[in-house]
């Protein structure tokens, strides 16, 4: 269960599979008998399967994740988007009574599912073809599944197994310090501004977009 306050929680459908759309690389979190567990892995989002969308993937046959996840009880992917230390002093508001501590902003998708598990080869290819042409589609030089010789394409796919999960709940949590004052709100943008990394920056630009 993801804790999300009523004024943090994204409940836009259209844009939370948009931002899925939009971050390549997820958290797989299933039930196991020992207790969680857990892969990263690169997802991709089929929008036309089912009523949210189906995510598709693949681990290494090594990985006991699909062997040992409960299928019977939901799964969850995350997918993270940028985050940013606030610092307390930039709100004007500390300045007048001195109660303000440290936070963190981020955004965060939260996706609920029943994990399949694939193992015919030509579904296999067809995902594995997929996420490579996705990755691929904006390099000069791309490189196809293709390109390879069928022979070492075939015993590639011997070493994975396909994953796929229909998403049957999404939770979409954005923290840009709407529990702050418009003045706090402000500081932060402003604060933002003078950090080095790129997080920062993406959380001032959302900040702002918001505001």
């Amino acid at each position: 269960m993801l804790y999300n306050p009523p004024h943090f929680a994204v409940t836009d459908h259209a844009a939370l599979l948009a931002a899925i759309a939009s971050i390549p690389f997820a958290t797989l979190i299933s039930n196991g008998p020992d207790g969680p567990v857990i892969s990263h892995l690169p997802l991709l989002l089929d929008s036309d399967a089912g009523s949210h969308g189906t995510l598709i993937g693949h681990v290494s046959r090594a990985n006991p994740h699909w062997k040992v996840a409960d299928i019977t009880r939901p799964s969850v992917v995350i997918f993270h988007g940028p985050d940013a230390y606030v610092s307390p002093n930039w709100y004007p508001s500390k300045a007048e009574a001195g109660k303000a501590v440290p936070t963190w902003n981020y955004t965060v998708i939260h996706a609920e599912g029943l994990l399949r598990i694939h193992d015919d080869p030509a579904w296999l290819r067809q995902a594995v073809t997929r996420l490579t042409d996705r990755h691929e589609a904006e390099r000069a030089r791309r490189w196809r599944v293709g390109d390879a010789p069928e022979s070492y394409i075939a015993g590639q796919l011997k070493g994975i197994v396909g994953l796929s999960l229909e998403i049957i709940a999404l939770h979409g949590k954005d923290k840009l310090s709407q529990n702050r004052s418009v003045p706090d709100r402000e500081g932060v943008v402003a604060g933002l501004a003078g950090e080095p990394d790129a997080g920062s920056a993406a959380i001032r630009t959302l900040m702002q977009k918001n505001s």
